[in-house]
């Protein structure tokens, strides 16, 4: 078993929807990239919706989601697990990421949205009920992981789409 450690979140003042992982998987921590592994559908669905996709760098892509207001995290800081699967994790290894500090610190994040169930499971059972935050809307979404085959990529792309649509401009013509 390995002791896994996740990364620092991607996050500056302008964001108000944090996407939540649970921990990197292996090709992430190799990479020491969100979401790294090649058939993971998270930076696709990033460059359908905010241009942060796959043809830029990593550091230009989450540039770009920063400039969207999208901060990302996982829920974990720290935990013991063979391989990349949610499924291995030791729950008794579980240490969690501070949420309190970072919800202190950007205020303005009022969108949550778990890449997952695994990390909805772990943030309501070892961080807190999402009702403690009631100026924060928390939504579960299906995981972008290639291990959650029962969504196929376009299905993936649809329901986070249908979440996480940029808002029009205001005052647009239409």
């Amino acid at each position: 078993m390995n002791v896994v450690h996740s990364f620092a979140p991607i996050v500056d003042r302008n964001a108000t929807t944090l996407i939540l992982g649970s921990m990197p998987g292996v090709a992430s921590l190799e990479a020491q990239q969100y979401y790294a592994h090649p058939r993971n559908a998270f930076w696709p669905i990033m460059g359908s919706l905010f241009g942060a996709g796959l043809d830029l760098p990593y550091d230009a892509r989450t540039a770009r989601l920063r400039s969207h207001g999208i901060a990302v995290w996982d829920v974990l800081k720290l935990c013991t697990r063979q391989g990349s699967l949610d499924s291995a994790i030791v729950e008794s290894s579980i240490v969690t990421n501070d949420f309190d500090g970072l919800f202190a610190e950007y205020a303005s994040i009022d969108r949550v949205f778990f890449n997952g169930a695994k990390a909805a499971e772990s943030y309501r059972r070892y961080v807190g009920k999402p009702e403690t935050l009631p100026h924060v809307s928390f939504t579960r979404l299906p995981s972008t992981s290639p291990a959650h085959a029962a969504l196929s990529g376009d299905a993936k792309i649809r329901a986070w789409s249908a979440a996480l649509r940029p808002a029009p401009a205001s005052g647009s013509a239409g």
